[in-house]
């Protein structure tokens, strides 16, 4: 018989695809076979020839279950999903029938089912399948993923608890994430007290950490629409600073800090080359992870043939620096099946900040 877990969440950005890489990762040392599911998919990529949640595609990548991502994300809301449903030009009970039948064939498949919500609780209203409900139907126990802290955390729990208690799912693991370190035993002592006595067991995942916040090159690319050039095997690198470029060279590359993307106009030559040579020396290559190119001005052609023949990562974009360093300083970044490092990381990470006996244990 498979064993599931709905991983729910108090809010957007809490960390529930970390913390679902993780179970995955525990699971697979106790289950033969660890299966993941993404009922409604609110943000979609053509994978394989099928129209699927990014997340699913992203875990049938990494995990090898690349047969499986239609049954992983049988929902998928696109552009228009929401007016169709409004104006009734969609079946009501079509999303319920796709992913109970998902759902029963991932379960003959697989011995442990991790199954991710969407966002906060309420997140699918519009097709009769908010989170809580898909967890009821699914007849799945919930772990209800929260950011770190105190009374931010037991309000945010507290909503989102009264939609799962009237659609009757159980939750039986609250989860605290992104804990600040030095208060992490002070925070779990008062999130116990708190719900002491509701048979919810109170756990937590990991402390903040800027470095899984941090994009990868690939990120930033995909970000900004543009091709990652230069070395393709650092396309998964993490970037942990970004740094614009606006002093002198000299200035720019004694302040660069461990593992900087580097945001510099097109017309800087002196520094775009002193950047790009630099890449040779290992000290630098650790220093600085690739480069922004931005501007409206032409690289001059013996910059860029340096620049090639270096084969520092790097993409180009005509939009000012300024307007880049600001769009990439306000994102957020999410997982991508390419960022090995930040997975491998992840797993690391888990075996030691996870409790998953005491999980499985509530299952």
């Amino acid at each position: 018989m498979c064993k599931k877990i709905f991983i729910a969440a108090t809010g957007q950005n809490c960390g529930k695809t970390t913390v679902s890489l993780s179970l995955m990762h525990l699971a697979a040392k106790k289950y033969k076979r660890v299966g993941f599911m993404k009922p409604i998919g609110p943000k979609c990529v053509e994978f394989n020839g099928h129209l699927v949640d990014k997340d699913a595609a992203m875990f049938a990548s990494v995990f090898g279950a690349e047969e499986d991502v239609a049954l992983m994300s049988p929902m998928t809301l696109t552009t228009g999903t929401t007016c169709r449903f409004l104006d009734g030009e969609v079946d009501l009970a079509a999303p319920r029938k796709a992913i109970l039948a998902a759902c029963a064939e991932l379960e003959r498949k697989y011995d442990f089912l991790i199954i991710e919500g969407a966002g906060h609780g309420g997140v699918g209203a519009v097709v009769g399948a908010n989170n809580a409900k898909v967890a009821k139907m699914l007849d799945a126990p919930v772990l209800m993923v929260s950011g770190g802290g105190i009374g931010n955390v037991i309000d945010a729990v507290e909503l989102n608890l009264a939609l799962y208690e009237r659609e009757k799912a159980e939750v039986r693991v609250i989860m605290a994430n992104k804990l600040v370190a030095a208060k992490r035993e002070h925070s779990l002592g008062y999130l116990g007290k708190a719900f002491s006595g509701s048979g919810i067991l109170v756990t937590s995942a990991f402390d903040y950490t800027p470095v899984l916040a941090d994009p990868t090159l690939q990120h930033v690319a995909d970000l900004l629409g543009l091709p990652l050039r230069g070395d393709q095997s650092e396309r998964s690198r993490i970037c942990h600073t970004i740094q614009l470029g606006a002093a002198s060279s000299q200035r720019v590359i004694d302040s660069l800090e461990d593992s900087t993307l580097l945001i510099v106009t097109s017309s800087r030559d002196e520094l775009l080359v002193t950047a790009s040579s630099l890449h040779h020396i290992p000290e630098f290559r650790r220093r600085l992870a690739g480069m922004v190119i931005a501007g409206h001005v032409a690289v001059s052609e013996i910059t860029q043939r340096i620049i090639d023949d270096s084969n520092i990562p790097y993409i180009r974009i005509e939009e000012t620096s300024s307007v880049i360093f600001s769009r990439l300083k306000e994102h957020v970044s999410k997982i991508g099946p390419d960022d090995e490092e930040k997975i491998a990381l992840i797993n690391s990470m888990a075996e030691h900040y996870i409790d998953f006996a005491a999980i499985d244990a509530m299952l």
